[in-house]
């Protein structure tokens, strides 16, 4: 496998309903562009993994621990271990950069989509 390649080379996992990760993963961390259909929601969980993220296209409004915001582009969000978050993309839908440290260990269990073209870059 190399180390580099594209973002529309990598194959996207469905997390949730209207949600697909695509995913680059190192040995202590990984970074996945996530994107959400209109009004999809990512339910309440935690996980022991620290989270990191940006907005890049559409909004999504998240409840961190208690504390909800609406976010644009440039918007993020920084979780810690086992705290509990939720959030749902706007009517437009979201495209967000996540980054988990450790890596997220159960997304390796979701089965592939087929490659398909990205919604961000647009091309």
């Amino acid at each position: 496998m190399s180390n580099l390649d594209e973002l529309s080379n990598l194959p996207p996992k469905p997390i949730w309903d209207g949600v697909l990760a695509r995913a680059v993963t190192g040995d202590r961390l990984a970074l996945s562009v996530v994107e959400l259909e209109p009004n999809a929601l990512v339910p309440e969980h935690r996980h022991d993994n620290e989270q990191i993220g940006l907005v890049i296209e559409g909004t999504i409004r998240f409840t961190i621990d208690g504390e909800t915001k609406d976010l644009g582009p440039g918007g993020t969000w920084c979780i810690g271990s086992n705290v509990p978050h939720e959030a749902r993309a706007g009517d437009k839908g979201a495209v967000l950069i996540d980054v988990f440290a450790p890596p997220r260990a159960d997304w390796e269990q979701i089965e592939d989509r087929p490659v398909q073209a990205p919604v961000w870059p647009a091309r």
